[in-house]
C-alpha cells in the first residue's frame, strides 16, 4: 500500500510550536488522545483498520530527513535544542494503539507528551485518505477542479470592490480533513499562483517549504487543556499557559486561542499585560461576527488600538464567510482567515467530521468547553461540571460532553 505519510514534516505548523514550549517547559507531561469522528460516514470506518494499523506502522519508520530538519532551524522562532531532539526523535508504535469496539473505530496515543502529541494530525491525515479512497478519484477530483474554480472567480470578483483599510489574506489550513495529500497540493498549489494577492500561507510545514510559501501557526486547544492538569489552580490554568508562551517565543507567534473554556472566561485573563504582549486572537467556536465584536470592544476597554492587532478566524470557514467577515471588520483591525475543509475536501463528498484531542494529561482529565454546541469535548463528567462551574459557563443544549473511549 503506497504511504500516505511520507515526510514528518507533512502536519501543521502549531504541532511543533506546541511541542517546543512542551519540550522546554513540561517535558514529564504524560498524555491521552483519543480519536472521535463526530458524524456518521459512509461506512464503517472499523473497515479500515488493518490499513490503518500498516499506515501507523510506517508513519513510525519514518525520521526527520537534514534538509527538513535545516528548514526548521531557519525559522527564527525554532530553537536549536529542539532541532536536535528531533534529529533523533521517531514515534513509537508502544504509543498508539488503533482497534475496534463494535463498529466504532478506537485510536488512542498513551504515553509521554512529547511522544505522543505529534500523532494527532498523522492520523487525522491517514484516516481521511485511507476513508476517501474507496470513492472515485477521478469523478471527486474533476468536482473538486470546478469548485476550486468558483472559489478563484470569486475571488477575482472580489477584487473590483472597494478595499477597505487592511488587506483580505487567507490561508491553508487543511491538512486535518484534506481529501488526500495529492490534492491539498494541488489545491494549494493552485491558489498560489492564480490568486497570489489573497492567499498568503499554509499551515502544513512541508508544503511552506517545498511551495516557498509562510508556514501559519500558533497554539491549539491541546496547550491549553494541558495546563489544567499540571498542578496551579484551575481558574489560573490560562494565564499560566499564556506566560509559558510568551517567555518561550518573545514576540513571535503571537496569535492566542480564545475558546478553550470559551470568549469570556478567555477575556476575563486576557488584560492589558497580555493584550500588549500578543499580536491578536484567533477564533475556533461560536458566532465568529459576535466574538470579533466582543475582541474589539474589550481592546477598546483596555484603551488598545485594534489597528495594531489581528483577528484570526478558522471555524468551518467558506470564501464567502471569510469575505464577509472581512467586509464587518477590516476597517476596524487587521484581519486573517484559516480555511481548512472547505479548501482541500471540497470534492462533491461528504467529509469526515474527525478530531483526535487531548482527554487526559498527567492521570488527570483535560476539557474544552467550546462556544459551539457540539465542540465541548471530555470523558468525564465531574470535571466538566466542576470546569464549568469555575468559569461560570453555561450550560446550554448540545454542550454535553462527548465520550471518547
Amino acid at each position: 500500500m503506497t504511504p500516505i505519510i511520507q515526510s514528518l514534516l507533512d502536519t501543521d505548523l502549531y504541532k511543533f510550536t506546541m511541542w517546543q514550549t512542551m519540550l522546554h517547559r513540561h517535558p514529564q507531561a504524560e498524555a491521552e488522545y483519543s480519536f472521535v469522528c463526530r458524524n456518521l460516514p459512509g461506512y464503517p470506518l472499523t473497515e479500515l483498520l488493518p490499513d490503518i494499523n500498516q499506515q501507523l506502522d510506517h508513519l513510525c519508520s519514518l525520521r526527520f530527513q537534514p534538509d527538513e530538519l535545516a528548514y526548521l532551524r531557519g525559522l527564527r522562532f525554532i530553537k536549536g535544542d529542539f532541532v536536535d531532539f528531533l534529529r533523533i526523535f521517531s514515534f513509537q508504535r508502544d504509543f498508539i494503539r488503533a482497534s475496534a469496539n463494535g463498529s466504532t473505530l478506537v485510536i488512542q496515543a498513551i504515553g509521554p507528551q512529547v511522544h505522543t502529541m505529534g500523532f494527532e494530525i498523522f492520523v487525522l491525515a491517514i484516516v481521511n485518505e485511507l476513508y476517501f479512497r474507496r470513492f472515485s478519484q477521478e469523478a471527486a477530483l474533476a468536482e473538486g477542479r470546478q469548485r476550486l474554480k468558483g472559489k478563484i472567480a470569486v475571488l477575482r470578483a472580489f477584487t473590483q470592490e472597494p478595499q477597505l483599510r487592511n488587506p483580505f489574506e487567507f490561508f491553508d489550513f487543511g491538512v486535518r480533513r484534506r481529501f488526500s495529500r495529492d490534492w491539498q497540493t494541488e489545491v494549494v498549489t493552485t491558489l498560489k499562483r492564480e490568486v497570489p494577492e489573497y492567499f498568503k500561507g499554509t499551515s502544513n510545514v512541508l508544503l511552506a517549504k517545498t511551495l516557498g510559501l509562510v508556514p501559519i501557526g500558533t497554539m491549539a486547544h491541546e496547550y491549553l487543556q494541558t495546563y489544567q492538569a499540571l498542578g496551579m489552580t484551575l481558574r489560573d490554568f490560562q494565564r499560566a499557559a499564556l506566560e509559558d508562551w510568551v517567555q518561550e517565543y518573545r514576540g513571535d507567534l503571537g496569535v492566542a486561542l480564545t475558546d478553550v473554556v470559551g470568549m469570556d472566561a478567555f477575556l476575563a485573563d486576557f488584560d492589558l499585560y497580555f493584550a500588549k504582549l500578543f499580536d491578536g486572537l484567533r477564533h475556533d467556536s461560536g458566532d465568529p461576527f459576535v466574538w470579533g465584536e466582543k475582541a474589539l470592544a474589550h481592546y477598546a476597554k483596555l484603551r488598545v488600538d485594534p489597528q495594531n492587532k489581528r483577528l484570526v478566524f478558522s471555524d468551518g470557514l467558506n470564501i464567502e464567510k471569510a469575505l464577509a467577515l472581512y467586509r464587518a471588520f477590516a476597517g476596524r483591525t487587521q484581519t486573517g482567515f484559516g480555511i481548512g475543509t472547505h479548501l482541500t475536501n471540497d470534492v462533491g463528498l461528504t467529509p469526515l467530521n474527525i478530531v483526535m484531542k487531548l482527554t487526559r494529561c498527567n492521570g488527570r482529565p483535560v476539557a474544552k468547553l467550546a462556544d459551539s454546541p457540539g465542540k465541548t469535548l471530555c470523558t468525564d463528567e465531574t470535571f466538566l461540571a466542576y470546569l464549568r462551574q469555575v468559569f461560570k459557563f453555561p450550560m446550554t443544549p448540545g454542550m454535553a460532553a462527548v465520550a471518547t473511549v
